[in-house]
């Protein structure tokens, strides 16, 4: 059986990548992992991943969970410093 953390290791991203994904697109973390991952090698994906964890962000900021707006901020900045061409255009 393949684990949560073998999902992981399949793609670029991190779990809490991944779980950002899923939380924006209301889907499981299996189809948020392969769909970010195939953005992640088109052009405007490392870009469309960024806006998606950015609207997560100002989502939990509107609902006033500032714990998670927080902890998404953390996920948005480990995905800008190791993905630097998603802050592009």
């Amino acid at each position: 059986m393949i684990s949560l953390d073998d999902i992981e290791d399949m793609t670029c991203l991190t779990r809490d990548e991944i779980d950002a994904l899923a939380e924006h697109d209301h889907t499981d973390i299996l189809t948020a992992a392969l769909e970010g991952e195939y953005a992640m090698h088109h052009h405007g994906g490392p870009q469309g991943v960024k806006q998606k964890i950015t609207e997560d962000v100002q989502a939990a900021l509107k609902a006033g969970d500032t714990d998670h707006a927080r902890a998404l901020m953390a996920t948005l900045r480990h995905f800008l410093y190791h993905h630097p061409d998603a802050a592009e255009a």
